[in-house]
């Protein structure tokens, strides 16, 4: 949607590494390989993922309004092979302002 913005000091950005190494997975680890074997139709055995989480995190410019935050999440995966990126958001969605967005013609995906 747009850029968080941190420097006014309301939100929190933290990550935490999961190890794979040993036989017992951590339950996200796993919740993982089900949501990409379930959607996408691949067997898959994680080697290495990462949770990002950014909380009740304000939109660039947090110096207009820091009262509509989000909490999101991306999460990356890897098997060794393929590499993937999975972004969960908060029950109910975004809650920034597209409309106070200085561009208008916004796209989402990458390049």
């Amino acid at each position: 949607w747009d850029d968080a913005d941190f420097s006014q000091g309301v939100g929190t950005t933290w990550y935490q590494e999961y190890s794979t190494l040993s036989s017992t997975q951590d339950p996200l680890v796993r919740d993982v390989e089900a949501k990409i074997e379930k959607y996408l139709k691949v067997p898959y055995a994680a080697k290495w993922t990462l949770k990002v989480t950014w909380e009740k995190a304000p939109a660039y410019l947090s110096q207009q309004d820091d009262t509509q935050t989000s909490t999101y999440q991306a999460v990356l995966t890897t098997d060794g092979n393929r590499s993937y990126a999975l972004l969960l958001y908060q029950d109910g969605g975004m809650r920034w302002d597209y409309a106070k967005l200085a561009a208008t013609n916004v796209l989402i995906g990458f390049s």
